[in-house]
C-alpha cells in the first residue's frame, strides 16, 4: 500500500506540474467568488481559529491580502485547517489555490510535490522546549533524552541530524498531530519537544502554567518558512508571490494602514508606481491599478502583520530578529516594484 500511495502522489505531482495544468486559478477564484486558503488547525500567532470561527495569524495575514487583491474585500475566503500530512495533497488536488501554513522550504519539496514557494514569509529555525525543573540550560545537555516530535514535518530529520552529530543518543516519541505531540510533552511522555521555534512559543501559550517552561537558546536548522502554489501557472505564482512582496517593500516605504490614504497623494516616483497612478504594474498581474493601496488598507504592510500576530503587539512577543527589513539588521527583503 504504501508504494502505491507514494506513486499515485509522484503521478499525481507530476500531472499537475505539466504546462497548462490548472493555468486559470485566478479566473477560477473569480469564478468561485472566494479564495480558498490552506492553513494550519490551530497555531497561535500563524492560523489559528477563534471559539467563533474567526481567524487569525501572520499566515492567515497572507491569505486576506492575496484576497484582497483580488476582490478588494480581504473576508472573501475559505480558510481550510490541514494537518502536516495532508497539506500537500490539497493543494496538489486543487483543494485549495494557496497554502499558507507555517510550512519549510526545501529543495526536496519544490521539486517533487509539483508546486513552488512563492517566498518567505517568516524566517525560523528548530529548536527545543523543556520543562524548567529540569534545570537544562543548553540543547547539548539532552543526551539519552526522550523526546516528542510531530511526523511529517522537517523536525524528525533536523532531530537526527542534531543528535548524531553531537555524539548524543535519544528516544523519538512520534505523534501525527501538534495538539497530541504538546500533550503528550505536558503529560510527561518525554523530557522534551522539538518543532520551529515561532510553533513553540506559540504552543506553550496552551500549556497549563507557560511559565514553567523555556525555549533553549539553541537553533538547530534553518526552517525558512512561505507560502505555495501549485506548478503549472506562472501567473498566480506571481500574484501570491507579489502579494508577499508589496506587504514587505510597502514597510519599507514606510507605507502604513494609518497613513495609506496620505502616501497614495506622494508625488515620488517610487510611490506612484506602487500605487498605481503611474504605470500599470498592478495590471501586468492580472490585478487592478491599486493592488497595493488594497492589500495595505485590509492587513497593513509586513511589519505591521508581523508585530500584531507574533511580535511586540502580540501574546508571543517573538523578536524581530531575521525577520527584521534587511537595512535594519534582518535578511526579509523583496524585489522592487518598477
Amino acid at each position: 500500500m504504501k508504494r502505491v500511495s507514494l506513486a499515485f502522489t509522484f503521478a499525481l505531482a507530476t500531472a499537475l506540474a505539466s504546462p497548462g495544468a490548472h493555468a486559470d486559478t485566478l479566473k477560477t477564484v473569480k469564478d468561485r467568488g472566494m479564495l480558498s486558503c490552506g492553513v494550519s488547525q490551530g497555531l497561535p500567532g500563524f492560523s489559528n481559529p477563534d471559539d467563533k470561527g474567526n481567524w487569525t495569524g501572520l499566515d492567515v495575514d497572507i491569505c486576506r491580502a492575496v484576497a484582497a487583491a483580488i476582490f478588494n474585500d480581504p473576508t472573501k475566503i475559505k480558510f481550510v485547517p490541514l494537518s502536516a500530512k495532508d497539506r500537500f495533497t490539497a493543494l496538489q488536488s486543487g483543494e485549495i489555490d494557496m497554502l499558507s501554513r507555517n510550512t519549510t522550504w526545501t529543495l526536496s519539496r519544490d521539486t517533487s510535490l509539483g508546486a513552488n514557494f512563492t517566498g518567505v514569509t517568516y524566517y525560523d529555525g528548530q529548536g527545543f522546549l523543556v520543562k524548567k525543573s529540569l534545570k537544562v540550560n543548553s540543547a547539548l545537555e539532552l543526551n539519552s533524552a526522550s523526546v516528542c516530535v510531530q511526523t511529517g514535518t522537517t523536525t524528525e530529520q533536523n532531530l537526527a541530524d542534531y543528535f548524531k552529530g553531537n555524539n548524543m543518543k535519544y528516544e523519538v516519541i512520534a505523534f501525527a498531530g501538534a495538539d497530541e505531540t504538546f500533550k503528550a510533552y505536558e503529560s510527561g511522555r518525554c523530557d522534551v519537544v522539538t518543532s520551529d521555534v515561532s510553533q513553540l512559543y506559540a504552543e506553550r501559550l496552551k500549556l497549563a502554567t507557560p511559565a514553567d517552561h523555556v525555549v533553549l537558546p539553541e537553533v538547530i536548522s534553518k526552517e525558512p518558512l512561505g507560502p505555495m502554489v501549485r506548478h503549472g501557472d506562472d501567473q498566480w505564482f506571481d500574484i501570491v508571490k507579489w502579494v508577499l512582496f508589496a506587504m514587505v517593500d510597502a514597510e519599507e516605504m514606510g507605507i502604513t494602514q494609518k497613513n495609506l490614504d496620505e502616501m497614495a497623494k506622494s508625488d515620488k516616483p517610487d510611490m506612484k508606481r506602487a500605487f498605481g497612478t503611474d504605470g500599470n504594474l498592478g495590471e501586468q498581474l492580472g490585478l487592478t491599478k491599486d493592488w497595493l493601496y488594497r492589500i495595505v488598507k485590509a492587513v497593513g504592510n509586513y511589519g505591521e502583520a508581523f508585530d500584531r500576530n507574533v511580535g511586540a503587539g502580540s501574546k508571543l512577543q517573538i523578536a524581530r530578529g531575521l525577520n527584521q527589513l534587511w537595512n535594519k539588521g534582518g535578511i526579509q527583503y523583496a524585489p522592487p516594484i518598477r
